[in-house]
């Protein structure tokens, strides 16, 4: 018999890096490479920096982002980004989604013995 497959995490975060997207950005503006270390730091190192550099590209477009450049003491003028109401819109949306489809799988994945049954 061969081993099972590894499950692949990284399928589960594409739906979700959307939102924690916004939500780092919820909390301040930020540029690209902050925005991605705040992701680490939050307790998903496997995401690429370039999924981050691609999904703010994509909200930004969705209109879901404002953006500035702002000079930087280290080098190049660097892009920071926020929500926009839309984006905010879409944020209290998707967290609310989240939750409840989050409680649809943990029932899922963990029944509780059915009430009433005997």
């Amino acid at each position: 018999m061969g081993s099972a497959p590894s499950f692949d995490a990284s399928q589960l975060l594409k739906g979700a890096l959307d939102l924690v997207t916004l939500a780092v950005l919820a909390e301040e503006e930020s540029y690209g490479y902050e925005v991605a270390r705040r992701v680490w730091t939050g307790g998903l190192p496997d995401v690429r920096e370039a999924s981050v550099y691609g999904t703010l590209n994509r909200l930004y477009r969705a209109g879901l982002l404002t953006s500035r450049m702002a000079p930087s003491v280290s080098g190049p003028d660097r892009k920071y980004y926020g929500l926009s109401p839309q984006g905010r819109e879409y944020l209290d949306h998707g967290r609310q989604q989240w939750k409840s489809t989050r409680n649809a799988i943990d029932q899922l994945l963990d029944p509780s013995p059915a009430e009433g049954s005997r």
